[in-house]
């Protein structure tokens, strides 16, 4: 048999590591996310001083 049909997981590609492209997306959707919810805040708490 030979090692070309052993499937390949995520331990001996990168033991066990997060792909680059994952963590660079999930960091910039959390930031992008941060910012939104940051902007929101600030609507509603100019709105709130304007009554």
């Amino acid at each position: 048999m030979s090692d070309k049909s052993v499937p390949v997981t995520g331990e001996e590609r990168g033991e066990g590591k997060f792909p680059k492209g994952l963590v660079l997306r999930l960091f910039a959707y959390l930031i992008a996310g941060h910012l939104f919810a940051g902007f929101l805040y600030l609507l509603f708490m100019m709105g709130g001083q304007n009554q």
